[in-house]
């Protein structure tokens, strides 16, 4: 069966550049690879199709041969006489294409680098005026550090790591396998130094050739006035040490705040009760409430309903970015009296016939009472 034009197998112009050639072929060997379409014959064919066009114009001298004088100047057994084909390509037209696109790397992957530390998480309890206004903390926080016998090494002081002689130094083994599309190779891991690349042969006394060491390390934290449950601090390089003098990790610090006994929060602002009587809200009186720092007077002005809130500017919590503060929601709760004594009742009387109460005796089983007569039942006790 006559071959297809390479331009046409790629998809490309005669005239695409390298870059424009490199970008079909990994399209279509995504799409056609066996790995991808298992049992399937014909994605087969396609796939070593693909493969052969690539190989060809990928290849400068290859290309100029094939443009000059089509498959045949390709033919390792006419006069194009380059003695490849597909059956002999290498690496596949470059095998860290193919492999790039399966496996995230390339063939050439080198020994894995330094890794950074591991993060750690602190969780942080508050009282309600520490995340409002701010705090420092003295913390004990055990983590791993870099051995100060071997600096982090993991050898014996006066030794140093050995290069692994299974990867020799590169952190992988490779083996390659030979199939009718070519020669495949796979990379992993090498099981003997764990891609590191290195043995250690005499291992450090103290951190056993972890080059790490489990210590208490005492940490002074500064927590921003504003911060609520939920919030988290970063400290950077305060997390595990990295390995062969990688960074460090972070800490993140994350902030929990205990309920407060009269305080609730919404943002910045801040939610309270406060009880005055049933005189204070009939004929108004400036009366102090607790706010979060300490007694502050609040005007009720006479006629004030039960429920009522009132705000109080700027006594909320600071905002945790940006200036100022929120504000202090205050609800009036106006509190009836329980118990009587004879004088009050007397001037309760007194306020009631003034008030054209006077004949008010209230029914001794009613379902449908009025706000008076419930008033009345509450002040009669």
């Amino acid at each position: 069966m006559a071959k297809r034009d390479y331009y046409e197998v790629l998809g490309i112009e005669k005239n695409a550049s390298e870059t424009e050639i490199k970008k079909a072929y990994r399209k279509l060997a995504r799409q056609y690879h066996p790995d991808v379409n298992p049992g399937d014959k014909q994605a087969e064919d396609k796939f070593k199709e693909i493969g052969e066009a690539y190989e060809v114009l990928n290849d400068p001298e290859k290309r100029k041969r094939y443009d000059q004088f089509g498959h045949a100047g390709t033919d390792p057994n006419g006069f194009g006489g380059y003695g490849g084909g597909f059956g002999n390509a290498g690496d596949f037209g470059g095998f860290g294409d193919i492999f790039d696109m399966f496996f995230g790397g390339n063939a050439q992957q080198q020994t894995r680098g330094p890794q950074r530390g591991s993060d750690l998480r602190l969780d942080l309890e508050l009282t309600f005026k520490e995340a409002a206004f701010g705090v420092e903390k003295d913390i004990n926080l055990p983590r791993y550090e870099t051995c100060e016998t071997c600096h982090g090494s993991g050898a014996k002081p006066g030794t140093s790591p050995t290069k692994c002689s299974r990867c020799n130094g590169t952190g992988q083994v490779r083996t390659t396998q030979k199939t009718v599309f070519g020669h495949f190779q796979t990379v992993t891991t090498c099981p003997e130094c764990g891609g590191v690349g290195q043995k250690i042969t005499n291992p450090c006394p103290d951190c056993r050739g972890s080059g790490r060491v489990r210590r208490t390390k005492k940490l002074h934290i500064k927590v921003p006035a504003g911060v609520d449950s939920g919030s988290r601090i970063r400290l950077a390089g305060e997390g595990e040490p990295g390995e062969r003098g990688a960074p460090n990790g972070d800490l993140y610090v994350y902030i929990e705040v205990k309920p407060h006994e009269i305080f609730e929060r919404s943002g910045e602002d801040i939610y309270m009760e406060m009880p005055i009587t049933f005189v204070q809200a009939a004929l108004g009186a400036t009366i102090k409430v607790p706010s979060l720092e300490g007694k502050v007077e609040l005007k009720i002005p006479a006629g004030t309903q039960t429920n009522t809130v009132f705000r109080m500017r700027g006594l909320g919590i600071p905002r945790l970015r940006g200036s100022g503060r929120g504000d202090q929601h205050v609800k009036a709760i106006v509190v009836t009296p329980t118990k009587l004594t004879e004088e009050q009742q007397k001037v309760l009387e007194q306020f009631a016939k003034i008030s054209g109460q006077d004949n008010y005796r209230p029914p001794a089983k009613g379902k449908n009472k009025g706000i008076l007569e419930r008033l009345w039942d509450s002040l009669r006790g």
